[in-house]
């Protein structure tokens, strides 16, 4: 098990796990309930940690995270109207922040 990153958020964790398991790749959040106990002071070590399962992984999940990063980056920088109230919204939104349309077309 190799240690890919930690961070605060949770949310931010869990959707990268989200992300690299879609893509085949085992991981392992560790702390993951440790934020529940967490004080004013912040201690970096009990910050959820997403891990690789398989050491030989890691190259190929590091690589994904960076992807992910760019596209969401690149993406949120367009304006997508939802095609039911014409809402403008952010590229990398699924779904629509005001009617809750989804934004990505279905594909077969």
């Amino acid at each position: 098990m190799r240690e890919l990153f930690r961070e605060r958020d949770y949310t931010r964790v869990g959707y990268f796990q989200t992300v690299l398991e879609a893509e085949g790749i085992p991981t392992f959040v560790r702390n993951k309930d440790t934020t529940t106990f967490m004080t004013e002071i912040p201690i970096p070590e009990f910050y959820p940690a997403l891990c690789v399962m398989n050491d030989e992984d890691y190259e190929d999940a590091v690589q994904i995270i960076r992807d992910c990063i760019v596209k969401d980056s690149e993406s949120s920088q367009e304006e997508v109207a939802c095609p039911k109230c014409q809402e403008k919204n952010p590229g990398n939104f699924e779904m629509c922040w005001s009617c809750g349309t989804d934004l990505v077309p279905a594909t077969a």
